[in-house]
């Protein structure tokens, strides 16, 4: 299988996905992708928020089907760090990395992040003022997209370490160090 300059960085949530990526890609000089911001793009065309999309992509394939193109156009590309929680699957010549982080500690930053940009929206924070509320919220869309992964794609555990050439805890680990050794394991990786 050929190596593509192509990294995908799929994680749970409060696990420092995003970050990750930017931080990566600006480090790497490559363009930065991210389905949370197609999937935003799709709510605002829709003129709904992305937690009704997320409600329908329940029940309508069509948003995961355009999601899922889009994941495939960009596995064309070079010098791509795409966050993705399903870039692995579409895009299986790249790089892909996994960022684990438990529920308890995800809540927390989930709350921290939320008490520190206050002018941040809903749909970025989600609608929760207490940790409980929060890991409530991650258990309940991990069985979900476990559930609809399985449905539509075979895939029996999205978060499975199989999955992935490298996986990071980033419960201790600062992102600095994180995107270092993302970009340490990729240039292993591409000379392998």
């Amino acid at each position: 299988m050929n190596k593509k300059h192509i990294i995908t960085i799929a994680g749970k949530l409060g696990s420092g996905k995003s970050s990750t990526a930017k931080k990566v890609a600006d480090i790497l000089d490559y363009t930065h992708y991210s389905t949370g911001d197609f999937m935003r793009a799709i709510a605002d065309d829709r003129g709904i928020s992305l937690g009704d999309l997320n409600i329908i992509a329940e029940t309508d394939p069509s948003i995961d089907k355009k999601l899922d193109d889009r994941n495939i156009e960009i596995g064309e590309m070079e010098n791509i760090v795409l966050d993705s929680r399903l870039g692995f699957h579409f895009i299986p010549d790249s790089f892909k990395v996994f960022l684990d982080l438990d529920p308890e500690t995800a809540s927390e930053r989930i709350l921290k992040d939320k008490e520190n940009n206050p002018n941040r929206s809903k749909e970025a924070t989600g609608s929760f003022n207490d940790k409980e509320s929060i890991i409530e919220k991650i258990t309940d869309r991990l069985i979900s997209e476990r559930k609809r992964y399985k449905d539509l794609y075979g895939i029996e555990d999205h978060t499975s370490p199989d999955n992935f050439n490298l996986v990071i805890n980033t419960k201790e680990i600062p992102l600095e160090e994180v995107s270092r050794e993302v970009i340490r394991e990729y240039n292993n990786w591409l000379n392998s």
